[in-house]
């Protein structure tokens, strides 16, 4: 169908023209009854509405803004002036605006139709009697009875293909989505889902929800779930899942704008060419319909605006769930109703990695091992799923090995999942994320915002996002971070090395800062060394080992002692410095970027540059 910004709002799929007294008792009831289980948007011409020789503006209106319009010819329909009305209307409306007509003869012949005979013949010659002051009347009502006859229709056709429609709706709608295995916690956070929804909501209003937490957390699992729940509540569903990954592949976006319109609309769907049309189409043709659509892991405006614009797109009572790891990016579309899923309860936890460690029952753990990997877990269900079916009918030594090596690297099936996040961060993010995970996690907003900040990274918009990005979290005044977060940040430092700490971009280990000071080398992929050694350890170094860190910017060096022959120089990029215990120190005068030093305890050679604060 034809469509352009100066076409009429379709706010119907289908008008209806009918002789109330022929049809109402029996075809009518369950024409309409078939269109309306299927979802499909119909006028029904009220006979209250007739009143005089004249339309209605509502029904001239409804005829105007339908997609289609069926008209049931019966025994009687020529002898009402207001039908014929009506079928003049709808011819002028299939000349002028597009719009479909399908005929449909009920106990007539077409040709009775087309060329006025028995009953219809009859009724005309009255018209023609009644209106002998106005036969140009008789005469449009007369040439739309015979173009109308003439369009190809049948009753048994349109029955038949409204049943496949029908039938093909309900075996969509008759089988939910396969949520997950062992559902734990599933159904009271549908619940609070579902309460929440109601709170912020009248049944009326279009309702825009979000479901936010991090990678893993089970975010679309609640997504299926609450869909499953819900679903027959509306007049049409869809269920998009991976938008993200969907949205990048070539033509992605129009993908799911077709599937978005054929599983709400069935069969009568169009046809998307472009991402701006599609937006067209959804927003005329579902703009009447109630419909449930769930966009579930979207990452990009870009895809919200394709696929769920603004509220109006979609009829009274709508509601549209976009499940997302981006708080700012629900907020940034207006959706300010999010839900977030938090991690599971102790109790759920240990339901929930049970089911897969000891589906049969049959495999005695020691309690210790199973707090160990509840421990690790830490309430994701995607870890507590992946590492109890990875120990399934293993023997202790195989969990001790496990957990002892997951502790140090972590399962690379649960960290792809939550590297996405990280993936998606900015440079600036992306660096401040890996000093937290590395160093910082635990410490004080003030601290580390002044650590960072010496550092020249815009820690303030910095922290706005990971949090929005459910990759740290503020509480009682510090940052903390799911340990498994923690250990995909760890990790992705480690995977800089190739073995080789002097290529790493962060070092937190002892033995990896004593290996890298007995190298005679620049190691210029430093930027930061954190030590806080619960017991002091003793080393000895050159003099210039960190000028060879030339990109060194963070030194923070608690319970270490190093001994040098000379004081120890340091290099012109350090921004940061902690050494309570440090031996003599040589600042040069080109060390210009220092900008805070915790040297309390030693002495100073020489210092230079722009140092705010010494304590």
């Amino acid at each position: 169908m034809a469509s352009s910004s100066s076409d009429p709002k379709r706010n119907y799929d289908l008008f209806l023209s009918f002789r109330g007294a022929d049809v109402r008792k029996n075809f009518l009831s369950d024409l309409y009854a078939a269109l309306d289980q299927n979802g499909i948007h119909t006028f029904v011409d009220d006979e209250e509405l007739r009143k005089g020789e004249q339309l209605s503006p509502t029904l001239t209106r409804a005829i105007e803004e339908s997609c289609v319009a069926i008209v049931i010819f019966s025994e009687d329909y020529a002898s009402s002036a207001w039908c014929l009305e009506e079928l003049a209307k709808i011819m002028e409306c299939k000349e002028q605006r597009d719009l479909m007509v399908m005929p449909v003869f009920y106990k007539v012949e077409p040709r009775e139709v087309r060329r006025p005979r028995e009953s219809y013949k009859r009724a005309m010659v009255k018209h023609e009697s009644k209106f002998a002051k106005d036969l140009e009347k008789v005469k449009k009502w007369k040439k739309a009875l015979f173009h109308a006859g003439s369009l190809s229709g049948d009753e048994v056709e349109l029955i038949r293909s409204i049943t496949k429609e029908l039938s093909s709706h309900l075996e969509r709608t008759r089988t939910p989505l396969h949520v997950t295995k062992h559902p734990v916690g599933i159904d009271s956070r549908v619940q609070e889902l579902i309460s929440l929804s109601q709170k912020e909501s009248d049944d009326d209003d279009v309702l825009m929800i979000g479901v936010w937490g991090p990678g893993g957390i089970g975010k679309t699992t609640i997504a299926k779930a609450i869909y499953n729940a819900i679903q027959r509540q509306f007049r049409g569903s869809s269920f998009l899942a991976r938008v993200r990954e969907t949205s990048n592949q070539s033509n992605g976006l129009i993908a799911l704008q077709d599937k978005l319109l054929c599983q709400i609309l069935v069969n009568r769907k169009p046809t998307v060419h472009s991402v701006d049309g599609g937006v067209t189409l959804i927003r005329e043709r579902l703009c009447y319909k109630k419909v449930l659509l769930v966009l579930d892991d979207v990452d990009n405006l870009c895809q919200l605006n394709a696929l769920a614009g603004k509220g109006d797109w979609f009829g009274k009572g709508s509601r549209i769930i976009v499940t997302s790891r981006d708080k700012h990016l629900l907020n940034s579309h207006g959706i300010n109703c999010v839900y977030e899923v938090r991690t599971l309860e102790v109790n759920e936890a240990l339901d929930l990695f049970v089911w897969h460690a000891f589906p049969n029952k049959t495999v005695e753990i020691k309690k210790d091992l199973i707090d160990q990997a509840l421990h690790y877990a830490n309430g994701l269900p995607l870890a507590l799923e992946v590492l109890g079916s990875f120990l399934c009918g293993r023997k202790e030594s195989a969990w001790r090995s496990t957990l002892h090596k997951l502790f140090e690297s972590p399962d690379q099936t649960i960290n792809r999942v939550l590297k996405t996040s990280f993936d998606g961060l900015h440079d600036n993010e992306k660096e401040i994320f890996l000093d937290i995970a590395c160093f910082f996690k635990g410490k004080s907003m003030k601290y580390i915002k002044e650590v960072l900040d010496s550092c020249d990274l815009h820690t303030t918009i910095g922290i706005e996002v990971l949090i929005e990005r459910s990759l740290i979290t503020y509480e009682n005044g510090t940052f903390q971070m799911h340990d498994l977060i923690q250990l995909m940040g760890k990790d992705i430092v480690n995977n800089e090395c190739s073995n080789d700490p002097g290529k790493c971009s962060r070092l937190w280990l002892f033995k990896d800062v004593f290996q890298i000071l007995q190298q005679n080398r620049e190691m210029n992929a430093v930027k930061a060394i954190v030590l806080d050694l619960p017991a002091p350890e003793e080393v000895t170094i050159h003099p210039i080992d960190f000028t060879k860190m030339k990109s060194l910017r963070v030194l923070i060096l608690h319970g270490v002692r190093i001994s040098s022959p000379d004081p120890v120089r340091l290099p012109y990029q350090l921004r940061w410095l902690e050494w309570p215990n440090a031996p003599y120190l040589e600042f040069g005068f080109h060390t210009n970027k220092l900008v805070t030093a915790d040297v309390s305890k030693i002495h100073i050679k020489q210092l230079g540059g722009n140092l705010k604060k010494c304590v």
